[in-house]
């Protein structure tokens, strides 16, 4: 057709038409385009689940690990395509980590020493290999400023219990193996670990790394220490962490942003302490408001800022996880309180989170029912949610209108990555719902907030799983509610959305994109089932086409965060923040894929809220003010005198890093005077205090609830808690200075107090009702619970028992059935865990005599109970022992582990039982170690012993069970022998016989505190007199290395000074009273907190005299000698850790006291009342390190206590100066125990060195120190270094023998039970007993060795292959032949041949005195053969083999056990038990043990 000029009209030209015609089509073109545009989505199935998803920051790779096949995936178009990393790690991965720091590495680690990086964004992987297996729990440490320092945090076991932790270094990212620079670690750390946390010293930002470590010679978690070095631990000293002290308990080291937090937990408390430092030098102690304290596994460290530190504290049972938020100085080291009642989980996950890149906006839930939810755990929790603008100090509500908006956060996650933020400024969302408070997920909606959290506003309904692209540009949505085929988009803020079809159905599990969202690509992940095992689906989104444009100037806002209602922008730390942000209704994109939203400052005026208070200062209401006990500080030359003033703080500070100008602004550091007086502390009185409490009836009992170093609180405070006869409850908080009865407690009737064993804060009081009153606080508060039963009264055994690690959980022991008649009683055992508030099952077991929970080290369920019960719950019916693992639900078959029990004890890392041997005549004994498989105790051939008997478990070191086994059991004439086993409590030897005991079975047996291998017993000398009729005559024995051998005890001098005529020995000795005639067991010899001091009333001579005849002894050296300090009996008492000993009359009345500061060495005396007084005990605290003490007695026939305060001496005011690194440099020596049977003074395969106080030092301990200091070098192996392996026996000779009847072990096995084990060994007869540290040396354990499989190869290379027929005959026939020449010229030479006495006649030494060169270098070249005959084990075995075939077996057969004594000095002495004394009977005694 063709078109005329005339028909379009007058003026209309053609050119205007055309122009209008195609801006109408290029509108039609655009609206089109919007409306057809689909998102490019692509599928990708996995057959199995996928995990560990990350990007590599600022790229479309992305990584993904399946576990199933242990295969890592990968990615380069944002998973539009997927292809397996095949490296070597396909089939052999087991985590899959990025570098922290740097946004092109990663980390493949296999589960042995095989690993794999990349640092091209996994474009290529290298192999590299590791000292170790890498531990499963964050691996890696990376260096903030040195991508190529990566610590290599692995393991290593000899057995399957029996692990080490390590670390190794890499400095080259890998390239070459990393290296192992320490071991026995439990997590370690670079200083420089985030970007803010510098210094400005090189050494310290390059190479320091802190670790949490085990203890100088002690596995337990007590001992833990903190560690630093900065030259990868050539050299490493331990950092002082409170008040220029070292700590230990230490549990471990985490970091917020600019700071470093060391928590700690002491012995005796579930409180913690922690420690922070931002400079990595000086650290401080973490303060919280008095009332309340951080307890462990009830602390989160949260998400931080540079300029301070958010914790949340759980301040309520686990079951109602409650929390209180607190925020730090910029020091780190004293909190305030933000908000109460915060929401957390039962795995401490807190409802917190701030909102991204922008400074002061937290979002928290807490608990609006709180007081329900504490009452009633299970109750259900009310949750709402708060907001804050200012950096926590105020919140409010969140709106959606008027309406109060409540959302679901972090406890409860339901996708990958922050929770309500991302970097897209202002843009937050979350899934809630508005109304009184939080409701159910699944009925939640999707909401959006554009202006940082200020407003917000529904977005779609439903939940869902959300995301942030292109900065904010476009909001992502998933449905959440349940199976979903499409996915939601917006791009304006979340006001309108659009939807696109995924292609199939889906369970969604993740949406996400790059960390810094500004790409238009995400990705979706989801399972076709709703279960985990179904197919797993891959979505690639790509909104690349959705807008053609990209944004240009006038499609962006100025965006300030933190703005008010009146349009004013708040100041945080001196400064506004401002982002250029696109605006909403822009119909275009940023589209800057990989460039992050840069924030803006304005610089603000300072006012109050920029100023914190200084150090010594806390916050009382609006202000600063002195924290008690504190004075500012004292510049040097001030105060001249009391009514000077001095310049110092304020009171406050500018919060550091911050940036806001005083000019126009508040000034509050500027410096203020202070009067001098009172400035300077008043020199000390130098003078003891007394103070005198008399009460009106008898004490039954009394406790100390002791303080530990990481409890909070009054640093002076000192607890006890005592009971009178008629049932009155008294409490002192200052060592019976000034005593209170306790109100709560007035008229309850309480005839019983419990202190929980493990936790020194705790006390129980039991009253005759089934009301149980407790305090958690060393009783300053008293609470209640209501009991399952009324307690027991037969008092043969524990009302309570508490579990060692879990606070909480108790075993109660009650009692039903009674029918008015106590004696018919049934006890009934309960378990709690809930510490009393709630009662798991009310009958947990009928009919038992004890019920305790089983926690050994090998054992990995904490729900182990055993429970002694009578049979068909029959009290008169023997006992059985019951096992269970869920607390004996119906639902388990229980069945007992053993009939005819005796009774079973739990001491250190064993579980011993003893039952009647089937026969019904004898008893058995077997041993656990980890509460489950039992062995049977193998004692020596022909020792057994008839059910009456009585075994008594000694406390003994560590790896080992030390029994002492009665022998008679005659009233007034008991005694036995003391056993000791091997490492796994099934083998023993004899230690000692004619032990004394009483007719309780208690033993004068006792360990030394703090020393190891140091005892002391008393021994029955008359054994065979005794048997007759005749009384005991005792004589005092001691051991210096753990019952192998025993020495009488040698006294030096008197009380004067004057040497002792008496030689040590069986004719003229030092005898001490023991345990068995101690009126409480708490007096014990020495003390742990006084290394190598030991106490004691005796008298010199053959035997053991009668009390009354005996005078007080000391020794300062362990027990090697012995001095007279006083004539008379004295009873003694510890403080101060043994820098103060306090000994007074125990014989007669008295008034005074007399006191050494010098461990003995000189003697004072004080006057602590004008009448006379009879001590019946004197007493501190239970770690003597008090310097106060408390006097027990009686004036006039009244009850009293007088306390007694030391800390006032003149030559006690100065703290001891202890630097662990070099502490011989202050007050305290390095002092290494004797052990007079051992001339190089090794034991267990060590020297240990321990910290000491230097007598003369005029100074005090104060906090309890870690007294072993070091083991200043490990021994060569020795006799006394090995034990007989199993199915191995001593013979006469002191060697190990093969018991008749048995096989030897099959060593083999260890192969199997550790893939890395590379040989094992043939057994010997012989292993090294598991607390000798010895090295090289004697080699019995080790002869003949033999590859495992698959070491076949590298066994070849390290024992250099096989010899040649002529290099075998040159081997085996030259040193036969050089000791036949030997042992001939010998002969020839010797004067006097062999079995020849010499007498001391008056010539020289002949050529066989053992002092000869000629003797010496002869049984050196002799000793030189033998070297050279064990370093080729293989040839030599073989050979032996062959002449055993000729000449049959060397030695005897099997023999009667010997004493470890006898092995170790290789002569043939030894006890055995007298077969007579087996038949010896004494009365049914079952119930001992």
């Amino acid at each position: 057709m063709r078109l005329r000029a005339e028909s379009l009209g007058p003026g209309r030209p053609l050119s205007r038409l055309l122009g209008v015609l195609l801006l109408l089509a290029s509108f039609a073109a655009l609206a089109s385009s919007k409306e057809d545009f689909k998102p490019r989505i692509t599928a990708t199935t996995f057959p199995n689940i996928v995990d560990g998803l990350f990007y590599f920051d600022d790229s479309d790779v992305i990584l993904v690990f399946e576990p199933h096949t242990r295969t890592v995936h990968r990615t380069d178009d944002a998973g539009v395509t997927w292809e397996a990393v095949d490296s070597g790690s396909k089939g052999n991965a087991v985590n899959l980590i990025p570098h922290r720091f740097d946004k092109k590495r990663a980390y493949i680690l296999g589960p042995k020493d095989k690993h794999w990086y990349t640092n091209d964004r996994g474009e290529s992987w290298h192999e590299f290999s590791s000292p170790g297996p890498a531990l499963l729990e964050q691996p890696l440490r990376f260096h903030a400023g040195d991508p190529d320092k990566i610590i290599f945090q692995a393991y290593s076991c000899k057995t399957i219990i029996d692990c080490e932790e390590f670390i190794a270094l890499t400095t080259d990212g890998f390239k070459t193996e990393p290296k192992k620079i320490r071991g026995h670690t439990r997590g370690c750390r670079f200083a420089h670990s985030t970007e803010l946390m510098t210094t400005d010293h090189d050494a310290v930002d390059d190479d320091r790394i802190f670790c949490v470590v085990r203890g100088r010679n002690s596995p337990w978690r007590k001992d833990h220490r903190l560690v630093r070095s900065d030259n990868h631990f050539v050299e490493e000293l331990e950092p002082d962490l409170d008040r220029g002290r070292t700590v230990q308990g230490l549990v471990s080291i985490a970091t917020a942003q600019r700071f470093m937090v060391a928590a700690a937990r002491s012995e005796g408390t579930d409180e913690m302490a922690l420690f922070v430092t931002s400079d990595f030098e000086n650290w401080h102690r973490a303060e919280f408001p008095a009332d309340h304290k951080v307890v462990q596994g009830a602390y989160t460290l949260l998400e931080s800022t540079s300029y301070s530190i958010q914790v949340d504290v759980m301040n309520t049972k686990p079951s109602s996880a409650m929390g209180m938020l607190y925020t730090s100085n910029s020091d780190g080291t004293h909190f305030t309180l933000n908000i109460e009642h915060t929401n957390r989980n039962m795995r401490g996950i807190v409802d917190f989170e701030k909102v991204s890149k922008i400074q002061g906006i937290v979002l928290v839930n807490t608990v609006d029912n709180w007081e329900e939810v504490e009452k009633y755990g299970a109750s259900k929790k009310k949750v709402q949610s708060k907001i804050s603008f200012d950096d926590g100090r105020t919140f409010r509500k969140l709106k959606v209108d008027k309406d109060d908006l409540h959302l679901h956060s972090v406890s409860e996650l339901h996708n990958a990555g922050r929770v309500f933020s991302s970097p897209a400024p202002g843009l937050v969302m979350g899934i809630g719902n508005t109304g009184d408070h939080l409701k159910d997920y699944r009925k939640g909606d999707l909401y959006v907030s554009d202006d940082a959290g200020a407003t917000w506003k529904l977005a779609r309904k439903g939940a869902h799983k959300y995301e942030f692209g292109d900065q904010g540009s476009i909001l992502v949505a998933l449905a959440d509610e349940d199976t979903t085929d499409e996915i939601a988009y917006s791009t304006d803020h979340g006001r309108t959305w659009d939807t696109e079809k995924l292609g199939q159905k889906v369970n969604g599990l993740v949406l996400t994109t790059v960390p810094d969202s500004t790409s238009l690509k995400f990705l979706v992940i989801g399972t076709k089932g709703k279960d985990l095992d179904s197919e797993f689906v891959l979505f690639s989104v790509d909104f690349g086409g959705l807008h053609e444009r990209k944004c240009e100037k006038d499609d962006f806002e100025k965006w300030y965060a933190r703005e008010e209602a009146e349009g004013e922008a708040r100041c945080i730390m001196g400064q506004r923040q401002y982002y250029i942000r696109r605006k909403a209704e822009a119909d275009c994109f940023i589209n800057e894929e990989f460039d992050d939203p840069e924030v803006r400052i304005e610089t603000c005026a300072c006012s109050d809220a920029d100023y914190e208070c200084d150090f010594g200062f806390v916050k009382k209401g609006d202000k600063c003010e002195l924290a008690e006990g504190s004075r500012p500080v004292l510049p040097a030359g001030a105060c001249k005198s009391a009514d000077d003033t001095y310049l110092s703080s304020s009171g406050y500070r500018l919060i550091a890093g911050n940036n806001c100008t005083k000019e126009d602004g508040v000034v509050k550091d500027k410096q203020k005077e202070w009067p001098c007086e009172g400035a300077v502390r008043p020199p000390s009185d130098g003078k003891i205090s007394n103070a005198l409490t008399t009460f009106d009836n008898t004490i039954a009992e009394w406790y100390y609830l002791e303080r530990t170093a990481t409890s909070s609180g009054d640093v002076d405070e000192e607890t006890i808690v005592l009971r009178t006869v008629d049932q009155q409850i008294y409490i002192s908080h200052d060592h019976g200075k000034e005593w209170i009865e306790v109100e709560a407690l007035k008229g309850k009737h309480i005839g019983a107090i419990y202190p929980h064993r493990h936790i020194n804060d705790r006390v129980f009081f039991i009253a005759d009702s089934d009301k149980v009153y407790l305090s958690r606080d060393r009783g300053r508060t008293i609470s209640h619970f209501k009991a399952p039963h009324k307690p027991r009264v037969d008092g043969k055994a524990p009302i309570l028992s508490f579990h060692p690690h879990e606070k909480d959980w108790m075993i109660w022991s009650g009692r039903e059935d009674c029918d008015g008649d106590d004696s018919r009683c049934q006890n009934v055992a309960s378990i709690s865990t809930e510490g009393g508030d709630d009662w798991d099952r009310k009958t947990m077991q009928r009919g038992v005599r004890k019920c305790e929970f089983i926690s050994q080290d090998g054992n990995n369920s904490s729900q182990l109970i055993f429970c002694e019960q009578h049979r068909d719950e029959d009290p008169k019916k023997p006992l059985r022992l019951m096992a269970s693992e869920d607390f004996f639900r119906k639902d388990q078959l229980t069945e007992s582990i053993f009939d005819d029990l005796v009774d079973f004890k739990t001491m250190s890392e064993f579980v011993v039982v003893a039952a009647k041997a089937e026969d019904g005549e004898f008893l058995k004994v077997e041993t656990s170690v980890d509460g489950k498989h039992f062995a049977v105790a193998h004692f020596p051939p022909g020792f057994v012993v008839p059910h009456q008997r009585v075994y008594t478990v000694l406390k003994g070191s560590q790896h080992s069970v030390s029994l002492h086994v009665t022998v008679n059991d005659a009233a007034g004439r008991e005694y036995g022998s003391i056993i000791k086993s091997n490492s796994n409590g099934t083998l023993y030897t004899m230690s000692l016989s004619g032990v004394n005991r009483n007719s309780d079975g208690y033993v004068d047996y006792e360990m030394m505190e703090g020393l190891e291998g140091v005892a002391i017993v008393n021994v029955v000398s008359n054994v065979k007199e005794v048997q007759d009729g005749k009384a005991k005559l005792l004589k005092s024995m001691i051991t210096h290395n753990d019952g192998g051998q025993w020495d009488y005890l040698t006294p030096l001098n008197d009380a004067d000074g004057n040497k002792i005529d008496c030689a040590g020995d069986a004719s003229c000795s030092l005898h001490l009273h023991g345990y068995t005639e101690r009126a409480d067991a708490r007096d014990t010899f020495a003390s742990r907190s006084a290394v190598g001091l030991m106490i004691a009333v005796g008298n010199i001579g053959a035997n053991l005299e009668d009390k009354s005849k005996g005078n007080t002894f000391m020794t300062r050296d362990g027990g090697f000698t012995w001095n007279m300090i006083k004539e008379g009996q004295y009873t003694w008492e510890y403080g101060d850790q043994g820098s103060i000993i306090a000994i007074v009359d125990e014989a007669a009345p008295t008034d005074v006291v007399w006191y050494s500061l010098d461990e003995g060495q000189t003697w004072e005396q004080h006057q602590f009342h004008d009448e006379k007084v009879e001590v019946a005990e004197i007493s501190t605290v239970p770690s003597d390190d008090s310097r106060r003490f408390l006097l027990w007695g009686k004036v006039g026939g009244k009850i009293v206590t007088i306390s007694l305060d030391f800390s006032g001496l003149t030559q006690r005011q100065r703290l001891c100066t202890l630097d662990d690194n070099e502490p011989e440099a202050g007050d305290y020596d390095l002092w290494t125990p004797q052990h007079p049977n051992q001339k190089d003074n090794c034991l267990f395969g060590h020297k240990a060195r321990y910290l000491r106080k230097k007598p003369k030092a005029q100074c005090y301990n104060g906090r309890k120190i870690q007294h072993v200091h070091d083991i200043k070098e490990d021994c060569d192996c020795t006799n006394y270094d090995y034990e007989c392996d199993y199915n191995y026996e001593r013979r006469n000779d002191g060697t190990c023998g093969l018991v008749p009847g048995y096989e030897p072990p099959d060593h083999s096995a260890i192969c199997a039970e550790d893939a890395e084990r590379k040989e094992w060994f043939e057994p010997t007869g012989y292993r090294l007993t598991p607390s000798s540290t010895c090295k090289g040396g004697l080699r019995l354990a080790e002869q003949r060795a033999h590859p495992c499989p698959g070491f076949e190869e590298d066994f070849e290379q390290r024992h250099g292959g096989r010899l040649s027929g002529f290099a075998l005959f040159l081997v085996i026939v030259i040193p036969l032949a050089l000791a036949s020449a030997v042992g001939y010229w010998v002969w020839t030479h010797w004067d006097g041949k062999f079995g020849r006495i010499r007498l001391g006649d008056a010539g020289g030494a002949g050529t066989w005195d053992t002092d000869s060169p000629v003797v010496r270098y002869a049984v050196t070249a002799v000793a030189v053969v033998v070297a050279v005959a064990m370093a080729v084990p293989d040839v030599v075995t073989r050979a032996w083999r062959s002449l055993r075939g000729l000449f049959g077996s060397v030695g005897g057969g099997a023999q009667t056990y010997t004493s470890r004594g006898a092995f170790a000095r290789q002569r043939d002495l030894y006890t055995v038990v007298d077969d007579d004394e087996g038949e010896l009977l004494g009365d049914e005694s079952d119930e001992e043990v």
